[in-house]
């Protein structure tokens, strides 16, 4: 076999490590996503994939000349990065919000006090000619 075996790439490794780890933190954030997680973990898990993002745009940009990687690789890691930052920062600001009251439950809805005589006003009102003629006032 005289053909020589196709060599891989100066820096091939160290890159597909990184990118492997920024899609492994990617796919947990899926994850979360799919089992509804709050914002308190959502916010770490964002947290943890935009650092992975910003060591594969650090290495890509210290090394593309030398590793003869594309011009536009790095614009796109880039953009994905600031979309990914943007939404790291309104994940967290969720997480860090104080909780929103409640409204009141379904049980909390039906011990309401029941109406009795003690409790209903008597005047004149909508239903007031149900007891009598709507004339006679």
């Amino acid at each position: 076999m005289g053909a020589a075996q196709q060599q891989e790439p100066p820096c091939f490794k160290e890159f597909m490590a990184l990118r492997t780890e920024a899609e492994k933190k990617r796919g947990a954030i899926e994850q979360a996503g799919k089992k509804k997680v709050g914002p308190a973990v959502a916010c770490r898990l964002f947290n943890e994939y935009s650092a992975s993002e910003a060591k594969l745009i650090k290495y890509v940009s210290t090394n593309a000349d030398k590793c003869g990687m594309p011009k536009d690789l790095l614009d796109n890691l880039s953009k994905s990065h600031a979309q990914t930052t943007q939404i790291r920062t309104r994940v967290c600001e969720v997480a860090a919000a104080p909780p929103k009251p409640r409204g009141p439950s379904l049980s909390d809805a039906l011990s309401a006090p029941v109406p009795d005589s003690s409790n209903v006003r008597r005047g004149h009102g909508t239903f007031d000619t149900l007891s009598g003629s709507p004339l006679a006032r």
